[in-house]
Parts: structure tokens; C-alpha cells; sequence
């Protein structure tokens, strides 16, 4: 097995290079500098920002408020996700709509990735994304217009997981919702459906170990580059053409997204794979757990695994017919109106 191939067995490292592709492409025809993937409402204000979390890194965020919220104090919310994504993507798209039903809401990029600071770049970290989410509420509730007792976070996809992490030790936090959730530490592990065995995964450690003495010498990450591909033969997986159809199209497509436009650090993959999180889920409680999921989503297994796990007061709301990307973008089909609820109800 080479090590593309043990890179390929997860998620993190196998469509986030298999779609690699010449940075020019579309960055012509698909962008501009300031290129988000949604349009913002008339009701709502965006505003760049930058925090810091407690390593020091200077965190990329944008800031949306409702334009009609006065002098008010404000339930607030911080968003990231999907893994591999930037701000100017799906967790803004959830930001706009969530400012929009009254929310001060920051969307933002983690660590090492997007418009935020970090070297080397396109790194991956247990701890240091969980971070990220709690550096977000620090910013959130130093915000005048911000009530810091009803702050609350959204995890989109990999950052589902990391939310739940971060809300585990965070107690400001009271409430959680994920979309599309996925453990990134699990199916680096173990796989999808924790399919991969011990030597299997022994095997990978042992090369991502190799690894480390060629990055060593080259004094820098090697960042797993493949033959550019901005087409798909068709016989990949089905959600290989899920992925591919949002962060290759028009659709979702962003310059700085790892997933659209470039590769993950290949040795990132260590430290996920042995910093497992959510080993402290129960103690979410009280602060109560949504899990949203589409039916037809690969990733619905994780998100079915945590509610079974979690203590109350949780919910697992299964979207009829969704795929996991759905719940990126498609207003239509991502249940803004029962996150409204949610957090109305939560968030007091």
C-alpha cells in the first residue's frame, strides 16, 4: 500500500487532494477577491474581524449582524465548518441566514487554513480546532451588542465534531447544533464505518512517521501533490461526486478552500489520528445537542453514533432524502427555521 493510497482511506487527506487542480483554472472565471459563494441579505451587515486564540494564532472572521437590532443585546452564534472549507463558504451561507432571524453570528476560519494565521499552512489539530470554537466565543462575548450568557455554536461537518468537543469543556456555551457531522479523528483512525484494521492503520503511522524525516530535511511539509483533476472519471464513490460537485462548481467553489484549491499537510493525519475527541460527550449536559443529518448522507452513521452516546436533553433530526453536501448550501433543504428554534429556545 503507498501512501497516497493509506492517505486516501479518510476522509481528511482523500478528496481533499484527489481534487487538486492548477490554482489558475478558476480563479478567472468563477471569482473575485472578495468571491463569497452566497448572497448576502439586505438584512443583514457583515464586517471583517480577528481574534486570537490561546495559541496565538490570529483567527479570520466575519461578523453578521441583524441591520434593525438597535441597542439590544444579542443571542450570538459561532460557526465553522465544513473541514476544509473557508468563511466565505457554508458557514457564512449559515451565518447570513442565522443573522438574519436575529443572531449576531461569527463565521470563521480555523487555524493554519483560509485567511487565518498559521505556519505552516493547511494544518490540521485536535486541540487546536477545538480551541478555535471557544477563541470564537471570547470574541463573541466581548462584543457590546452581545449577550455573553446566550452564546451558542454551530458545527458544520468536520467542525460538528469539534464543536461538541469544544462545548464539552467550554460551559459559556448552551447550546450545540451540528450538520452533516463527522468525526475527523475517528475515520482518520479508523476509517469509514470503522472498517480499517490495526495493521492497517499501524501501516499508515508508519509511513506518515517516514514522512516526518523527509519534511525534516526538505524543511517543510510535503503536501500530498497529485495530477490536477477538475474532472472525474465517474468511477469514484457517490459522495467523491457530492464533494466534487460543490467544491469544483460554481456552486461552492473558493480559491482558499483546501477542498477546492489545494491539499492538507500530509502528516496532519498524525495528530488526528491520536488525538481522538468527545471523550468527555456526556458532559455536554445540561446544555442540550442538535444533530441534523441527511437520510441519505455516507456521514449519517456519526451522527446516529452521537446521539446514541450523548446525554439528554439531545435530537437527532434525520433531512428526508439529503445527501451530506445538502447541508452545505441548500437553503431549501438546511432547517434554518428549527436551528431558529433551537437556539430561541436554548439561548436564555
Amino acid at each position: 500500500m503507498n501512501k497516497i493510497a493509506i492517505i486516501a482511506m479518510a476522509f481528511l487527506m482523500s478528496f481533499g487532494q484527489a481534487f487538486t487542480q492548477d490554482k489558475n483554472v478558476h480563479s478567472k472565471n468563477m471569482e473575485t477577491t472578495e468571491h463569497y459563494t452566497f448572497t448576502l441579505s439586505d438584512n443583514v451587515t457583515r464586517t471583517a474581524v480577528t481574534f486570537k486564540n490561546r495559541f496565538g494564532i490570529t483567527l479570520s472572521g466575519d461578523l453578521y449582524l441583524p441591520k434593525k437590532s438597535g441597542n439590544e443585546k444579542l443571542p450570538a452564534l459561532a460557526i465553522s465548518g465544513p473541514f476544509g472549507a473557508v468563511k466565505e463558504q457554508s458557514s457564512g451561507l449559515y451565518a447570513n441566514q442565522m443573522a438574519e432571524r436575529g443572531f449576531a453570528v461569527v463565521a470563521f476560519d480555523p487555524s493554519y487554513t483560509g485567511e487565518s494565521g498559521g505556519e505552516p499552512r493547511n494544518i490540521a489539530s485536535s486541540d487546536i480546532n477545538t480551541e478555535d470554537f471557544s477563541a470564537a466565543v471570547d470574541f463573541l462575548g466581548l462584543q457590546k451588542n452581545v449577550d455573553r450568557n446566550k452564546i451558542g455554536i454551530i458545527g458544520i461537518c468536520g467542525f460538528g465534531g469539534f464543536a461538541l468537543n469544544a462545548v464539552a469543556v467550554d460551559k459559556r456555551v448552551k447550546a450545540v447544533a451540528t450538520t452533516s457531522l463527522y468525526n475527523i479523528p475517528r475515520v482518520m483512525s479508523n476509517g469509514y464505518n470503522d472498517a480499517n484494521t490495526v495493521e492497517q492503520r499501524t501501516k499508515m503511522l508508519e509511513q506518515l512517521s517516514q514522512q516526518r524525516w523527509e519534511d525534516a530535511e526538505n524543511g517543510q511539509p510535503e503536501y500530498g501533490a497529485q495530477p490536477n483533476k477538475d474532472k472525474l472519471t465517474g468511477n469514484e464513490p457517490q459522495f467523491i461526486k457530492e464533494y466534487f460537485d460543490y467544491y469544483k462548481t460554481p456552486r461552492g467553489f473558493h480559491s482558499r478552500s483546501i477542498n477546492s484549491n489545494g491539499t492538507w499537510a500530509t502528516t496532519s493525519a498524525i495528530g488526528l489520528v491520536n488525538g481522538q475527541i468527545l471523550a468527555h460527550l456526556n458532559e455536554i449536559s445540561p446544555s442540550p445537542i442538535l444533530l441534523i443529518a441527511g437520510e441519505n448522507a455516507h456521514s449519517r452513521y456519526m451522527s446516529e453514533d452521537i446521539y446514541k452516546q450523548a446525554s439528554e436533553p439531545k435530537e437527532l433530526m434525520i433531512i428526508p432524502n439529503a445527501v451530506h453536501v445538502d447541508l452545505y448550501d441548500r437553503k431549501d433543504v438546511i432547517p434554518f427555521d428549527k436551528l431558529e428554534t433551537f437556539f430561541r429556545m436554548h439561548l436564555k
